[in-house]
C-alpha cells in the first residue's frame, strides 16, 4: 500500500494529467502542423531551395543519407517549437 500512496502523491505533485492532456493535444495537432509545413510553407520556399527536395539523398558506399527529408523534418520541428513558444507566451501573459 505504501507504493500506491507514493504513486498517488507523484501523480498529484507532477501534474501527470496535465502532461497527458498536453501529449494528446500535441499528437492531435501533428497532422495540422504537417499540413501547414507540406501544403503552405514548403511551396513558398521550395522553388528557391532545390536542395530541400525530400528525394535528395547522398550515397556513400552502400549507405544512403536522406538529406532533403532531414532538412524538411528540421524545419517542421522549428515551426512546431515556434508555435509552442507563442502559445506559452500567450498563456503566461493571460496569467
Amino acid at each position: 500500500m505504501k507504493i500506491w500512496k507514493e504513486f498517488v502523491e507523484f501523480i498529484k505533485k507532477q501534474n501527470v494529467i496535465g502532461i497527458a492532456l498536453g501529449l494528446v493535444t500535441g499528437f492531435a495537432a501533428k497532422d495540422l502542423v504537417n499540413s501547414l509545413i507540406e501544403d503552405i510553407i514548403t511551396p513558398i520556399y521550395g522553388p528557391y531551395l532545390d536542395f530541400l527536395n525530400p528525394e535528395l539523398a547522398i550515397k556513400i558506399g552502400l549507405s544512403e543519407f536522406k538529406v532533403g527529408h532531414f532538412i524538411q523534418s528540421l524545419i517542421s520541428f522549428l515551426v512546431i517549437l515556434f508555435v509552442t513558444f507563442l502559445i506559452a507566451k500567450k498563456i503566461a501573459r493571460a496569467k
